[in-house]
């Protein structure tokens, strides 16, 4: 995600979100070091965006949307394979979220990759009293992985 994607961005989080982020929520966190933001085109045209935090043993999800005219068409999927590509045995090895009580659109999406419910975040959100569940995707290990020999210092140093 780059400065001038951001009109299209912005179009899709409002379209999509009755409590839109703004461009300044946007560029706040994108400031941040540890956060990225990832776009999804179809035809030179962003159809879906990605804002997440990097954490030294997971990732976060802070913003996911597809353009709904693009919607069950594999956009979604393919920008969480792009994370889950991230993942690993030794390092970070979990996607958290939370999603609104209310969105079961995306409560049912993420459950279909793998996430699962793990807590009820009360009164979670500023704008409603609405409550979020806290949702999490587990790496799981191949068995290659797990019976692969270590090198001890670069575990430490990881």
């Amino acid at each position: 995600m780059i400065r001038r994607d951001m009109p299209a961005v912005l179009g899709i989080e409002q379209n999509c979100f009755e409590f839109a982020w703004t461009e300044k929520d946007f560029i706040r966190c994108l400031r941040q070091r540890n956060c990225i933001g990832m776009v999804a085109e179809k035809d030179d045209e962003i159809v879906g965006f990605m804002i997440y935090e990097l954490h030294k043993n997971r990732l976060h999800i802070l913003n996911f949307a597809v353009h709904e005219k693009c919607r069950r068409q594999g956009v979604g999927n393919a920008m969480c394979s792009k994370l889950f590509g991230k993942l690993s045995h030794e390092r970070r090895n979990r996607i958290m979220l939370e999603v609104r009580e209310t969105n079961l659109d995306a409560q049912l999406f993420f459950k279909s990759l793998g996430f699962r419910a793990i807590s009820v975040l009360r009164d979670f959100y500023d704008d409603t009293v609405e409550d979020a569940y806290l949702m999490q995707f587990r790496y799981q290990p191949s068995a290659e992985e797990l019976t692969a020999p270590q090198n001890r210092i670069s575990r430490l140093a990881g």
